[in-house]
């Protein structure tokens, strides 16, 4: 007690600090000494090898002055449909008719949606990328049925390339939206549905004043998650097309590695991931933003 009674009122404060500073310095040290170096980098013209020039602001101002790079911003976006939106409505609409249903095996049919999650992305793309080839399965039924005609390079078509690889997002996405929503649905009191249907409400109307309004919190992480994914997606670009065709399914993160390591453009590189880096911050504080005042 007389210990207790001798401490100044901020020592356990303190106290709290040293415990968490090993943590704060790995993280200062793999996080924040990376994240300043590349600030700094973006500042200069660089090859990666020899001597390096000011450039000042120059690199940002081609980031959003080349149409390359300007058009790799527009390609996330798409794929921010694919990855996030869609993921989000399926998940939705399976965990409200799931969590309604009972049938046999739907622990089997939860962890088959949840598979694409714990699958190394490298290994969806090549799997997809066989699927999409001009002799692969998907073209090999559509001839099955007799639509010749839709049958096509997928991969290889500037038209149908990008939402080829957004259709992947979906797939990985899904399911990651369907178990956290299947999560929250389970903690909703039954009571309030109960009262809803003693009301005279039908399943679309419990769906849009109980389930939606209780699911706010999972919609933020939900969506948190699948738009950084979008942004920052580089695997499967990389290995299912390499950004083609011409630049068709260029992103951003594709971009910063082309730039750094094949063009030799290190400065330009670093911008762009500077201001990648600064969209995911913002996508994220905004999202979170929304969640939290739904909440209230």
């Amino acid at each position: 007690m007389a210990l207790a009674a001798g401490r100044g009122p901020g020592e356990p404060r303190r106290v709290a600090y040293l415990y968490i500073l090993p943590a704060l310095l790995v993280f200062g040290l793999f996080v924040l000494v990376p994240l300043a170096r590349t600030a700094q980098f973006s500042l200069y013209e660089w090859n990666g090898l020899g001597s390096s020039t000011w450039a000042g602001l120059s690199n940002y101002r081609d980031v959003f002055s080349e149409p390359q790079l300007r058009g790799a911003f527009g390609h996330a976006l798409v794929l921010i449909v694919f990855y996030a939106v869609v993921p989000v409505v399926l998940g939705l609409l399976l965990a409200a008719a799931m969590s309604r249903a009972v049938l046999r095996g739907m622990g089997f049919f939860r962890v088959v949606l949840f598979l694409p999650q714990v699958i190394p992305m490298v290994v969806v793309a090549i799997a997809w990328r066989q699927i999409y080839e001009p002799d692969g399965p998907l073209n090999d039924v559509l001839r099955f049925v007799g639509l010749d005609s839709l049958a096509r390079p997928w991969l290889g078509d500037y038209t149908w390339a990008l939402p080829s690889v957004g259709i992947v997002g979906t797939w990985v996405g899904t399911g990651l939206c369907l178990v956290l929503f299947l999560a929250g649905m389970s903690r909703i009191p039954r009571e309030l549905y109960e009262a809803a249907r003693l009301d005279g409400a039908g399943p679309l109307r419990e769906f849009r004043a109980i389930t939606l309004p209780s699911l706010r919190g999972e919609l933020a992480v939900a969506l948190t998650l699948t738009v950084i994914a979008a942004l920052k997606t580089f695997d499967l670009v990389y290995v299912m097309t390499s950004g083609g065709p011409g630049t068709e399914t260029t992103v951003p993160s594709y971009q910063v590695y082309n730039n750094a390591f094949l063009l030799g453009r290190v400065g330009i590189a670093t911008a762009l991931a500077v201001v990648l880096t600064l969209i995911v911050f913002v996508a994220t504080v905004l999202i979170n933003r929304v969640g939290e005042r739904g909440q209230r």
